[in-house]
């Protein structure tokens, strides 16, 4: 499997037969909005900065809110969760992603807000390989928030996303940058990856490995 950023909490997993794209983003952004065909894209929720259907050449099946899925042998499962800590009263929902895709399960939390995730979304979630997770605040949770829901989670690999980056306009200024988790985590936010290629073997089983990626092209 390999998975690439393209910023924001747009992500493209290639797996041996597969490709999908999570929560792809329009230009008004201010960054460059994914390119390329892909199988399944999922959709976390209905703004600019991750529901832009038309980057995506092909016909890809589009997963835009809870359910149960499977896709050319792909396993996904959609879980309702808020996009605020106010039961959805300040963002509306969000949808959580769980992807099993080459024997590798991947959570991607979507534009979470919530502080912690109750028993029923965790039973849902269930075991994890990756997790995807917003850091970036204001719209989402932050770090320190962010490491209630990986403590819940417990996953392998813990992938940073939806924090400000260079280039980013509008209201995604206002994020916060990856600095604070770094700090929180002892990393350096200069030692990224463009691209991580693993298979299930590759994931560590003691402590939980924590990457940090740039932009792809």
């Amino acid at each position: 499997m390999n998975i690439t950023w393209y910023g924001h909490s747009c992500f493209r997993i290639q797996g041996k037969d597969v490709t999908l794209v999570t929560d792809p983003f329009d230009k008004e952004t201010g960054l460059k909005p994914p390119s390329g065909s892909g199988d399944i894209v999922t959709i976390s929720h209905e703004h600019f900065d991750h529901s832009n259907r038309d980057a995506i050449k092909g016909e890809p099946f589009v997963i835009d809110g809870p359910g149960e899925y499977e896709i050319k042998k792909v396993v996904i499962r959609g879980i309702d969760s808020f996009h605020d800590n106010e039961q959805g009263k300040i963002r509306n929902g969000n949808t959580i992603f769980t992807i099993l895709m080459d024997e590798i399960k991947i959570c991607h939390l979507g534009d979470l807000g919530q502080k912690s995730l109750e028993a029923d979304q965790l039973k849902a979630i269930g075991e994890v390989d990756i997790l995807f997770v917003p850091v970036g605040g204001v719209f989402t949770i932050n770090s320190k928030e962010a490491d209630v829901i990986i403590g819940q989670i417990e996953p392998r690999m813990i992938i940073p996303m939806h924090y400000k980056i260079a280039d980013v306009k509008s209201e995604l200024t206002k994020l916060d940058d990856i600095k604070p988790f770094c700090q929180d985590h002892n990393l350096d936010p200069k030692e990224t990856v463009s691209k991580i290629s693993i298979k299930k073997k590759d994931l560590p089983e003691e402590e939980p490995q924590y990457v940090v990626m740039d932009l792809g092209k």
